[in-house]
């Protein structure tokens, strides 16, 4: 089961739509309630303290069918994180989450982190942010784009060790990383496709510039 979260912040581009099909659900974090809407997405599930989101949207959307599952102000976690919750107890497998940065630091990283946490280590996980494409990787997974277009591999939680990487300019093989460490910083693709293959620890495999730019 693939369950979409959209998140607030920055309005995601709509080119995101092409990059899922067949959701069985779909989940807005707080804001991200209206960034779905204009996507076109009817949304399932409203996550958050919605502090943030339209009222006149937010009863639009439950009368069309939206669950609301509204937090207290003073929480412990973030949209994002409540949002994750969800689709656990859904039955998601596979999460697919869409959303912009926003403009506050230390949200994004907060995400980025709990993207990659523990608790959520059963799921399959990637995220639309902007234009960048980031995917969770516990074991092996494989990456598309264009021909010389920006990778990076970050360590999370610990070290990344065993990493045998194909299809990028600086491989590496049976390799370990170290958190903080900045070598896995703008690697590139050499073809189309490249994979990652992780014996422990757990990545983010970062894609700068996963969509392609507008032509005006």
């Amino acid at each position: 089961m693939l369950a979409v979260i959209v998140t607030g912040g920055d309005p995601p581009d709509p080119a995101v739509l092409a990059h899922f099909t067949g959701a069985s659900c779909v989940i807005a974090a707080d804001s991200g309630l209206s960034h779905a809407r204009r996507l076109g997405l009817h949304v399932d599930v409203v996550v958050g303290d919605l502090d943030s989101v339209d009222p006149a949207e937010l009863a639009a959307a439950e009368q069309s069918g939206t669950v609301v599952e509204r937090h207290p102000a003073e929480k412990d976690a973030t949209d994002l994180e409540l949002a994750l919750d969800a689709a656990c107890t859904r039955g998601a497998h596979r999460v697919t989450v869409v959303g912009g940065y926003g403009g506050r630091l230390d949200h994004f990283l907060a995400n980025a982190l709990c993207l990659a946490a523990e608790r959520f280590a059963r799921l399959t996980l990637d995220a639309w942010i902007g234009a960048a494409h980031v995917v969770v990787v516990r074991d092996r997974v494989r990456l598309s784009g264009a021909p010389g277009s920006p990778v990076t591999l970050l360590p999370l939680g610990g070290p990344a060790c065993g990493i045998t990487t194909s299809g990028l300019r600086y491989p590496l093989d049976d390799e370990d990383l170290a958190p903080g460490t900045t070598r896995g910083v703008s690697n590139e693709l050499l073809g189309p496709e490249a994979s990652v293959a992780l014996g422990g620890g757990v990545l983010l495999a970062i894609q700068p510039a996963a969509l392609p730019e507008e032509k005006g």
